[in-house]
């Protein structure tokens, strides 16, 4: 009854590597230099106040999958815990589309286009984590190797996710924006949530 656990574990791989497209926009950029401007600051407050209580609602979602890979769970309990985070993080990576879109084109060249391709960028990956949520739902959990089967293709997609799309996000954090975002103290909490790595003590073997 083994069947699920290493592809779980596979599953929980991919995702801590999808946990680093919020982390394109908590502002931990290492620049020392201040951001000259107060409207700057002021939409990177905005944001980044939006952006913190998502990013801790993305970190649950990983640590409840990364939960999963270290216990014999059933196949309905892996699909349940899964089925939620991905809807938890299809839901937060909309939530912080709608906050970008709110404060609207940053105050630096080209702002309006980084604004913009940010917003479909985010949105389209609240997109993509619904429809792995959907394929969850639709696994069957009678048949252990039909389910591990379907991890396994999730995890794959899972993995491509984390590998693309956040291109846009990091054109908006660069230069100035990302200075004034690392100078807000919600970015940095948001930043330094302890995260659920992927090498857990739980994974040997």
């Amino acid at each position: 009854m083994e069947g699920t656990k290493p592809v779980n574990k596979k599953l929980a791989a991919a995702l801590s590597g999808g946990a680093v497209l919020v982390l394109a926009l908590t502002g931990c950029t290492n620049s020392a230099a201040d951001s000259k401007s107060d409207a700057l600051n002021a939409w990177a407050k905005q944001v980044c106040d939006a952006v913190q209580p998502q990013a801790k609602k993305i970190e649950a979602a990983n640590t409840a999958i990364q939960k999963e890979t270290s216990d014999n769970s059933a196949p309905a309990q892996v699909q349940k815990t899964d089925a939620q985070a991905f809807q938890d993080m299809a839901d937060a990576y909309k939530a912080i589309g709608q906050a970008v879109n709110t404060a609207g084109a940053p105050e630096v060249d080209n702002g309006q286009k980084k604004q913009q391709d940010a917003v479909k960028e985010l949105n389209g990956l609240s997109a993509s984590y619904t429809s792995l949520k959907e394929q969850v739902d639709k696994l069957d959990t009678k048949n252990q190797a039909k389910f591990a089967d379907g991890l396994k293709d999730i995890a794959t997609r899972l993995d491509k996710l984390s590998r693309t799309g956040n291109d846009a996000l990091k054109n908006l954090e660069e230069g100035d924006v990302g200075r004034a975002m690392a100078q807000q103290s919600s970015c940095k909490s948001a930043s330094a949530t302890p995260s659920g790595s992927a090498s857990s003590p739980a994974t040997s073997g």
